[in-house]
C-alpha cells in the first residue's frame, strides 16, 4: 500500500470484489468469487501468498488503483489490522461501495470502522460467517467454505428498516457466490455475548482440556468424544488472544457459568453423592434435548 493515498474519483464496477487478507476466511471468499468467475482483487501482508493467490484465485492486487474499482471490500484480517487498514485506505473507498468484515466480535469493530465510516458516501456492515475449521491459512480455504453456513449482519446503527432491508438485500446479491444458507440480522452487543458461548467459550474449554497430562497417552482408547472436544484446541493463539480479549465481559461472563457447573459435578463425585448426580446428569440430558427440540 502506498505511504500516502488521495481520493479517486474512480467509479466501482459492479459486482468486483476487494478482499482483504488471504487467511482461511479471506482465501475461502477469494475461492468461492473465482469459482463463480467473479473479478477479485486482494491485499495480504505475506507477499507470497498473494503471489500464490494470484497464480489461480485472485485477479491482482488489491491496492491504491483497484479500491475504488470495488463495489463490495472484504476485511478479513484480525480486528485491529481489520481498523489500521480501513482507516488508512478509507478515503479510496467509491461511493456507494460497501465494506464487511469477518471478525468474531462486532462490538469494537462496528464502534470503531463506522466512526471511519462516517462522512463517507461508503457504508460498513458488519459481519461475521458462522463457518471454519481449526486450522488457518490459505493453504487450508477452500471455494465450498460459506456453503449453507450462517452469516450474521449487523447493520450501521443509524439505519432506519429501509435502509437495513435494502443493503441486507445487496448483501445478498453480491455474497452469493458464497452460497450462505442464511442471513441474521443482530445487534453488535447480541452477537458478541451470543459468539462468547457457542464459539469463544468452546475454544477455551477445549484448549484446556488437552492440557491434561493423560491426554498424552490418549491414543487407543479415544474416539468421537476425545476428537468432538478437542477438534478446536488447535488454534491461531495470537488471533484468538485478541478476539477473547476485544470480548472479555462476556466471555468472563460464561467462564463463570460453566466454572461453577464444574464445580456442581466434582463436589458429587468427590462427595460419592450417586443422587445428586444423577440430577446434575439428567438435568443436562433435559436441556439439550430440549434445545434441539426433541
Amino acid at each position: 500500500m502506498a505511504e500516502k493515498n488521495e481520493p479517486q474519483a474512480t467509479a466501482f464496477v459492479p459486482g468486483r470484489i476487494g478482499v482483504v487478507g488471504l487467511g482461511l476466511m479471506g482465501g475461502s471468499f477469494a475461492r468461492a468469487f473465482r469459482a463463480e468467475n467473479v473479478d477479485v482483487y486482494a491485499w495480504n501482508r505475506t507477499r507470497s501468498t498473494l503471489e500464490l493467490a494470484e497464480i489461480e484465485t485472485v485477479r491482482g492486487e488489491l491496492d491504491d488503483d483497484t479500491v475504488p474499482t470495488c463495489e463490495l471490500i472484504i476485511l478479513a484480517g484480525y480486528p485491529q489490522a481489520t481498523i489500521d487498514w480501513l482507516h488508512e485506505m478509507a478515503e479510496l473507498i467509491s461511493p456507494g461501495a460497501i465494506v464487511i468484515d469477518t471478525v468474531g466480535v462486532k462490538r469494537k469493530i462496528c464502534e470503531e470502522c463506522e466512526a471511519i465510516a462516517a462522512g463517507h458516501d461508503w457504508t460498513f456492515v458488519g459481519c461475521h460467517p458462522m463457518a471454519g475449521t481449526q486450522y488457518s491459512g490459505f493453504a487450508h480455504s477452500r471455494a465450498t467454505m460459506f456453503k449453507g453456513a450462517p452469516m450474521v449482519v449487523v447493520p450501521p446503527s443509524g439505519m432506519d428498516d429501509f435502509e437495513r432491508v435494502e443493503i441486507l438485500e445487496r448483501l445478498k446479491a453480491l455474497l452469493a457466490p458464497c452460497r450462505f444458507g442464511s442471513f441474521t440480522l443482530a445487534t453488535a452487543p447480541v452477537h458478541d455475548r451470543m459468539i462468547a458461548f457457542t464459539s469463544q467459550l468452546c475454544h477455551v474449554v477445549s484448549n484446556a482440556y488437552v492440557k491434561s497430562p493423560t491426554s498424552r497417552d490418549h491414543h487407543g482408547f479415544s474416539a468421537g468424544s476425545y476428537r468432538d472436544l478437542t477438534r478446536v484446541a488447535r488454534l491461531n493463539a495470537p488471533m484468538w488472544t485478541e478476539l477473547f480479549l476485544d470480548n472479555a465481559d462476556y466471555l468472563s461472563d460464561e467462564l463463570g457459568i460453566i466454572i461453577k457447573n464444574l464445580q456442581d459435578y466434582k463436589d458429587a463425585i468427590d462427595e460419592g453423592d450417586a443422587e445428586k448426580l444423577e440430577a446434575l446428569l439428567a438435568d443436562g440430558d433435559r436441556i439439550k434435548r430440549e434445545i434441539e427440540g426433541r
